[in-house]
């Protein structure tokens, strides 16, 4: 596995709400360098510096990606678990009052 990969992608949420899985140090680089301006608060300027000083091999990438899944779950960003959609489906199937 590449250093700057993570152990386990960081599910979010993008665009109209689709999910979007961010597998690497990059990939988070990515996303918080396109995050709108309006939204950049100081969980947004720690996990920014957090991955740059990843690339640059300072710290691990998952001290990184933990700072990464914070903000995203800060702005309700973290996608559900496929397992919870999953078994929300099946409560709606069986449930007549849910639609």
């Amino acid at each position: 596995m590449k250093p700057d990969m993570f152990k386990e992608p960081v599910s979010i949420l993008v665009g109209l709400g689709f999910p979007a899985e961010v597998r690497g140090v990059m990939d988070a680089y990515r996303h918080l360098t396109e995050w709108p301006s309006a939204l950049r608060d100081n969980a947004h300027s720690v996990a920014l510096k957090a991955c740059c000083a990843a690339l640059r091999g300072e710290v691990e990438a998952e001290t990184a990606r933990g700072l990464f899944a914070a903000l995203a779950e800060k702005h309700d960003l973290l996608a559900p678990e496929n397992n919870a959609i999953v078994a929300s489906r099946l409560r709606r199937d069986r449930d007549p009052h849910v639609r």
